[in-house]
């Protein structure tokens, strides 16, 4: 194990202890840790002399009917994990000191963010937007680094870097999963057995759809489309919010002669638990498909 992981759970500690290391990989967490993470400050070290992990559950981006309250805290095994992958300093801090004062201005994240997740979880890009751009100005990394899981919002993360021109290098690292295919997330500590199995139509939905990719986009969603129409008969059925093939940079849906590479996204409830998952497709212009 590495040397104790130092904490900073407010803004003046967090100066205090910015000032003594070089460049910084930042991993944005709401903690919870799980491999998926791990994987994320592994990438990290490559990219800069020190790790910082932020631990924050934030409120900005929970709805009034989402699982705020319950979201999983753990922090004290997420700082032993922090500590096994050689992180410097991890900063969490309380709610009172992330947002200080009579908070006023926030990040609007524009019309990508009113779509698929954003059409289901009204504001939650505003709220996610404005925590990592308050989180780059605390911290000041070279770097930050996000799981592909969530691409929306690695997608709107770029998009806020490039807009408002800030000095941040994002990069986006590979979904990790489970050996049966579910993507890592949190969220999968709420489910049961019988949950679990609903859930892997998701993966299986995508990889599915992936596989008839030659054939173009409608192939790819009639294939996922078919597997998530035997989830919604599983017990407990999947509910599904949304199946979509979007361009990876503005998360629109794709025509038939699009090629390149695309993001196959989907969501759902199971339970009481709402699980997302996403993979790449990638297309052959429209005149070299078989």
């Amino acid at each position: 194990m590495s040397e104790a992981v130092r904490i900073a759970e407010t803004r003046e500690r967090l100066a205090e202890e910015r000032a003594a290391l070089g460049t910084v990989a930042l991993v944005p967490t709401m903690g919870a840790l799980h491999e998926g993470h791990r994987s994320l400050i592994r990438l990290a070290h490559q990219y800069a002399d020190d790790v910082v992990v932020s631990v924050f559950v934030n409120p900005l981006q929970f709805g009034p009917d989402e699982d705020f309250s319950r979201y999983p805290r753990t922090f004290d095994a997420d700082v032993r994990a922090c500590a096994e992958e050689g992180v410097r300093l991890v900063f969490a801090p309380s709610p009172e000191e992330m947002y200080t004062g009579n908070r006023q201005v926030t990040v609007s994240a524009g019309p990508m963010g009113d779509v698929l997740e954003g059409e289901f979880r009204p504001g939650h890009f505003d709220g996610v937007l404005t925590v990592v751009l308050k989180l780059f100005n605390l911290v000041r990394p070279q770097v930050a680094i996000f799981g592909q899981k969530d691409a929306q919002q690695l997608a709107m993360i770029r998009r806020m870097v490039a807009d408002l021109d800030v000095p941040v290098r994002v990069v986006g690292a590979p979904t990790m999963r489970e050996p049966d295919g579910l993507a890592l997330s949190s969220r999968n500590r709420y489910l049961g057995p019988e949950d679990r199995r609903t859930g892997l139509y998701l993966s299986r939905a995508l990889a599915e759809g992936r596989a008839t990719a030659a054939q173009g986009p409608s192939a790819v969603r009639r294939a996922a489309r078919r597997v998530l129409e035997e989830a919604a008969e599983a017990r407990p059925p999947l509910r599904l919010d949304y199946l979509a093939l979007v361009d990876p940079a503005t998360f629109a849906e794709i025509g038939e002669d699009y090629a390149g590479e695309a993001v196959l996204a989907v969501a759902g409830k199971v339970g009481t638990t709402r699980l997302i998952d996403n993979m790449s497709v990638t297309f052959l212009p429209r005149t070299a498909r078989g």
